[in-house]
């Protein structure tokens, strides 16, 4: 798999421990750009078998990019080093927002390059998970593809699909039954379907732009909560599965590595206390508040500040749901103000 920053680490540590708790035989490999802070890569380390550190590739085409309005996914050209991995016969690569839902192991069975169809435009082949073989001519040659003529998408599903061009038309042994990259969208496009094959489905695939990592999840209850119309949130069991996997296997490794600031029963004593003063303020919402929860949970880093606003629009702004849980209202600032109400 491959991560570009700390978001994208976390789903790169749940889906290394998914695929570890169905007991696969193979290693596990995770492709690091140096955007990954030094903590982090600490603790993909405990997971993986190999955290190795490659440049980032990057289209620089923003044309195509801003026809997709996906900018960020520029750097998923990053991808191509898998092809470098010679030290390796065959491997499997997995975006970071997939999810093992069983054992895959069969998966290396197939040859290169076997995936599943694309649930936008079923004749090209989704690059969230495919089997391939590393192989530095195949590298090179992707390279100069990259170069000449780019991605018809800007990233790395349009260039795959044009250098293997041939997925739709010649061998159906190369079509992976969708089962092994599920698409969580596809759910709701296509609910009768999932109704009746969901059961089997062995890989969850979170596309879009809002990740599991993104949502609020309430440990208490042990559940997501989206006040958005996300259509991944008609079936939450997958998303509650993933952080399931984090809360119970990723959590506890950020807090041997200090990546958490405050154990689960500060956190739960200090929401009470938010929930409370911001009620009494009239102030907030209490899913609003889970959301800095899940913050401080994940340990973010906070972001620069931002211009000063004013408290009447600061208050408009947490009454619509868009408190800076990450700059003004960041779980440290409402710390501090606790504590000088409860010195």
């Amino acid at each position: 798999t491959l991560t570009t920053n700390d978001a994208y680490a976390k789903g790169a540590l749940v889906l290394g421990s998914s695929l570890k708790q169905h007991r696969t035989t193979g290693k596990l490999v995770v492709l690091t750009t140096p955007q990954v802070s030094d903590s982090m890569r600490k603790v993909l380390e405990t997971v993986f078998d190999e955290v190795l550190t490659v440049d980032v590739l990057d289209s620089g085409d923003s044309a195509h990019l801003t026809l997709m309005k996906r900018p960020e996914l520029g750097v998923t050209l990053t991808k191509l080093h898998c092809w470098s991995l010679t030290q390796y016969s065959k491997c499997v690569f997995m975006d970071a927002d997939t999810l093992a839902l069983t054992n895959i192991d069969d998966l290396f069975e197939r040859e290169e390059l076997s995936a599943a169809p694309d649930p936008g435009w079923p004749d090209c082949f989704n690059s969230g998970v495919f089997v391939f073989q590393p192989s530095m001519e195949t590298y090179s040659q992707l390279l100069q593809l990259a170069s000449e003529q780019g991605s018809f998408d800007g990233g790395d599903q349009g260039l795959l699909n044009t250098y293997f061009s041939n997925w739709a038309t010649t061998d159906i042994r190369k079509h992976l039954p969708f089962i092994y990259n599920l698409s969580s969208i596809s759910i709701y496009s296509y609910l009768p379907a999932f109704q009746v094959f969901g059961a089997n489905a062995k890989v969850v695939h979170f596309l879009g732009q809002i990740k599991p990592w993104n949502y609020t999840y309430d440990p208490h209850t042990k559940s997501v909560k989206s006040e958005s119309h996300d259509p991944s949130m008609m079936h939450p069991e997958f998303l509650n599965l993933w952080w399931d996997t984090f809360s119970t296997q990723i959590l506890p490794l950020f807090q041997h590595h200090g990546l958490v600031k405050d154990t689960h029963s500060y956190i739960n004593v200090l929401s009470d206390l938010v929930y409370t003063l911001a009620f009494s303020c009239g102030f907030c919402r209490k899913e609003q508040v889970s959301g800095a929860m899940s913050h401080l949970l994940l340990g973010e880093v906070p972001a620069p500040p931002q211009p000063s606003v004013s408290s009447e629009e600061r208050k408009e702004r947490w009454e619509q749901g868009q408190a800076d849980y990450m700059g003004a209202d960041s779980f440290d600032n409402i710390k501090r103000k606790l504590d000088t109400y409860l010195q």
